[in-house]
């Protein structure tokens, strides 16, 4: 496991940008237009609710680097369950780990998510580089296309494997942009997606957290018997609000988080 908290995030931008195309062209145009560093303020990870590839396999990882858990979240008509964990530097970013609820998943669907966990040597999730090795398995596109009538979530893990499934610009920390909506504006200026799903921006100062997200690029994937063009990964913006004792909220919100799933739409 990584010793170094920086060279942990530094491999999985460049692992992350390398899926998506857009990121960096993003990153570019807020760095420009308000000319000062991009913060990041969140990544998030993908995984399934097997021994093997679990929540706690991956947030390892993150506590032998210093973290400890923030909050946990329950997303039941997606049969999702996440943590959140942070670091007492707060420039360190926060990160979301979920994990799909395998068991509570139709038959088919759990055969196959076994059957390509199965294939995964069980020593792998403790690399160094594991949380930016992409998949340890192999599928083929109609088993893919199979996973995704049921599971968004199933169908992107089963293609993309382990790695960054977003970043998240800190809006907080941007000198000439103060609300999402601005944001949301410059990137669709751009002819970037904004997804759209439950409104383009996700909360509300009452939430103490307000969000957007890109809709993720489509990228070619080299399944086991052809190349196909499918979403990748996307970018995230959140304006976190001061709680009553004067420190930022750090947490995340259900029903937002819940929206953003839904930034790797094929359908979107």
């Amino acid at each position: 496991m990584h010793t170094d908290r920086d060279e942990l995030f530094r491999n999985l931008w460049n692992d992350y940008k390398a899926v998506t195309p857009s990121a960096e062209k993003i990153h570019r145009l807020l760095a420009d237009t308000q000319g000062g560093t991009i913060v990041n303020d969140h990544i998030a990870l993908r995984t399934f609710d097997i021994d093997k590839t679990s929540l706690d396999k991956l947030a390892a990882h993150f506590l032998a680097l210093g973290y400890f858990e923030g909050g946990e979240y329950h997303f039941e008509g997606k049969k999702l369950y996440a943590k959140h964990f942070e670091h007492e530097d707060p420039a360190a970013p926060k990160v979301f780990i979920s994990e799909l609820l395998v068991e509570k998943c139709s038959p088919e669907l759990k055969a196959i998510v076994h059957g390509l966990v199965e294939q995964m040597d069980p020593e792998a999730v403790q690399a160094d580089d594991f949380l930016y090795s992409g998949p340890h398995w192999q599928i083929n596109y109609a088993t893919y296309k199979e996973l995704l009538a049921e599971s968004e979530y199933a169908a992107w893990v089963a293609a993309w494997g382990f790695r960054a499934n977003h970043f998240t610009v800190s809006v907080n920390e941007l000198e000439r942009f103060s609300s999402i909506e601005e944001i949301n504006q410059v990137l669709k200026d751009e002819g970037f997606a904004v997804n759209s799903s439950g409104g383009e921006v996700k909360g509300s100062p009452d939430d103490l957290l307000e969000q957007s997200s890109t809709m993720a690029d489509r990228v070619d994937v080299r399944f086991k018997d052809k190349i196909a063009a499918i979403p990748s990964c996307f970018y995230e913006f959140a304006l976190r609000y001061r709680q009553p004792d004067g420190k930022l909220y750090s947490g995340f919100v259900p029903a937002s988080a819940d929206k953003i799933f839904e930034s790797t739409n094929a359908g979107m």
